[in-house]
Order: C-alpha cells, then structure tokens, then sequence
C-alpha cells in the first residue's frame, strides 16, 4: 500500500476546518494529516484539537501565508503521496484517497490531479463552478491550461528532489510548481476522470481586475524562473480559461 499524506494550511478557519477534517476521516483509506495553523485568533486551534485524527500533526505558529504553511507541511510529510486541502476544501467522497491510491500502484505514475467543483460557501449544495480538467498533455500548458491544484497529488521524493513552493511567486506558487513539476522536469502525470474535491467559494474579490493583473505578473514570472519560454497567447489563455469555466 501507499502512504498518503495530506497537509491543510489554515488561518482563521474556524467555520470550515471540521468539515475538512471529517472528509478526510470518512474516506475508506486513512493518510497522515498535517494542519499548519498560522496562528488563529478565532478558536480554529481548539476545533483541530477537538477534531484531529489519530497520528494527526498540528503546527501553530506565525507563518509568511498559505504557501510558507504548506513548506512546513512538507518538512513533516511521511506518506510516499502528498496532497494539499485547503482548510475551505473537503473530499465530497469517501473513496477519494483510494481512487489517488490505486492510481500510484503504477509504478510509472509520480503525479495525478482530477476534477474539481466550486461550491456557494454557505450552501455547499449549490454548485458554482464546475472545472473539468481533462487527460493530460503537457503542451495544455502553452494554452493556458493547469490541472486544480487542490486535486493534484504527488510523490513525496519529487518535492524531495525539486523543492517545494516559492513565496517570491505570490498567487502563482502552485502555478510554478506545476509548471517545475509537470512541463519541465516532465513528470509522468495520470488523470482521474471524477470530482475529487470541492472548494468553497471565495468570492468575487478573486477575478478584479487589479488581482488579475498581480496574477499575470506572477504567472510570467513563473515561466521565467524555469526558463521556459511560453507561446504568445499563453499568458493571456490562461484567465479566458477561467472566464470559461465560470460560464459553464
């Protein structure tokens, strides 16, 4: 069997934090949790205490945001697969774990992501948005495309061998790893063609203009600093993308 890992960044959570802590209990293969608390002021630290799962790790401590808390997460990572799910997010599924498990008994297999639905987030019955992520080619990259990363799991040595996620990248930290990961390194990918994460809505704030803007900064730079030229559209692909899945 392969170990998993699973590791939650979390700040001020305390109105999601035991529906994600309960998704990861319910699936039919347990994993190692790790909760990264930034230093919650608003009662998230004793909702995990109360909750936490058997061989659970809980870091508290000041950190740099999401990405610095996942860092943290992986230095303390023992599952051969490592997954992130944000303190927002749940598995809508019991068997989530185990369709990521059986997907790495292929030998040949050192990542996987599948689909995921964006949910209102006071009523997790209303869906928002619905992201396909389709089979995997690595040239989808050049067309704006990126698996969700809430979906995407990989092998422990990979983040080893690699590195983990840059915090001069701002929003775009998961974005260039994929990119280092998948179209650099060309790490061989497969895709589950099932919903395996649900996301909570985190509003309209996300898709401003001036938050748009910051992200394609980001995003460029994440091809620089692999030293991957991208096509001329792509940079501009990638929000169209978004606008598309909005609207479906």
């Amino acid at each position: 069997m392969t170990d998993i890992t699973i590791i939650t960044p979390v700040w001020n959570n305390a109105e999601t934090i035991e529906h994600n802590i309960r998704s990861i209990a319910d699936q039919s293969v347990s994993s190692q949790h790790i909760l990264v608390d930034g230093a919650s002021t608003d009662g998230t630290l004793e909702i995990i205490r109360h909750q936490q799962l058997p061989g659970s790790v809980i870091i508290s401590e000041p950190d740099k945001g999401m990405y610095d808390a996942i860092n943290k997460g992986l230095k303390q990572a023992k599952g051969d697969i490592v997954g992130i799910l944000n303190a927002d997010d749940y598995y809508p599924t019991d068997n989530v774990l185990e369709l990521v498990q059986e997907t790495f008994t292929d030998p040949d297999i050192d990542a996987c992501y599948g689909d995921l639905i964006y949910v209102e987030r006071h009523n997790t019955d209303k869906i928002v948005r619905n992201w396909k992520s389709g089979y995997y080619n690595r040239h989808k990259f050049y067309s704006g495309w990126m698996p969700p990363h809430p979906t995407f799991f990989i092998r422990r040595k990979l983040y080893e061998q690699f590195g983990g996620f840059r915090l001069d990248l701002g929003s775009a930290a998961d974005y260039e790893l994929m990119l280092r990961m998948l179209l650099k390194h060309q790490t061989k990918t497969a895709y589950i063609p099932q919903v395996l994460v649900h996301m909570r809505n985190a509003g309209v704030s996300n898709v401003s203009h001036v938050n748009r803007l910051r992200a394609n900064r980001f995003d460029r730079q994440a091809w620089r600093v692999n030293e991957i030229r991208p096509r001329p559209w792509t940079l501009l692909a990638k929000p169209l993308r978004k606008i598309g899945q909005w609207l479906l």
